[in-house]
Parts: structure tokens; C-alpha cells; sequence
């Protein structure tokens, strides 16, 4: 009894350590594609409206128009003078939402 309860005790050990150290390369292949798209893309805090469609916003300081990768974040705020911090990939003319905030008056005066 104590021999087959000491095999189950080292067959979960053994087990315990490989399911760590799957998690540990998926990590590491996590960090290595986060750190490929921000430099490719840098965050930015942009003022400006988004389009009644919700799929592309166009910049206060530039007038240049921008396509959202994930308009989902910016539902409900059609239409709206809005401040955002996004990913901005000048390549492709593209921004990826992470926060949003109403702009204030003022802000929207510039």
C-alpha cells in the first residue's frame, strides 16, 4: 500500500512539473508577441471623433482619419468628441482602443 501510494505521489510530481513548464513557454511566447506589436504600434492619447458607423475616427490635431481595429470598444460613443488611448499604427492608418473618455469642452474648442 505505502509503495503504489508513493508511485501515485511521484506520478503527480512528475505531472505538476510538466504542466508548469508548458505554462512557462506559453508565457514566454506571450511576452515575445506583446513586446513584436508594440513596436510596431506605440500607445498614444488622441483627441478627435469617432464616425456615426463607429469604425473610424478622425484626430482634432490632424484632421487625418484613422480605421478602429475593435469598434466594439467604442460602442455607444458614435458620433462623440472623444479622447483616446490607443495603439496607433501609423503604417496601416490604424488605432487599437484600449480606454476611452469623453473630451471636455475646451478640448473640443482646439
Amino acid at each position: 500500500m505505502k509503495k503504489l501510494l508513493a508511485i501515485c505521489f511521484a506520478g503527480s510530481l512528475l505531472m505538476l512539473g510538466a504542466a508548469w513548464a508548458q505554462d512557462a513557454a506559453q508565457t514566454d511566447t506571450m511576452k515575445k508577441n506583446d513586446t513584436m506589436s508594440d513596436t510596431k504600434a506605440k500607445a498614444a492619447k488622441v483627441a478627435g471623433k469617432i464616425s456615426d458607423d463607429g469604425k473610424t475616427f478622425v484626430s482634432d490635431s490632424d484632421s487625418k482619419t484613422w480605421a478602429i481595429e475593435n469598434p466594439e470598444a467604442v460602442k455607444g460613443h458614435e458620433g462623440h468628441h472623444v479622447v483616446l488611448t490607443a495603439q496607433v499604427d501609423a503604417d496601416k492608418s490604424e488605432v487599437h482602443v484600449k480606454s476611452l473618455k469623453m473630451a471636455k469642452a475646451a478640448d473640443a474648442a482646439k
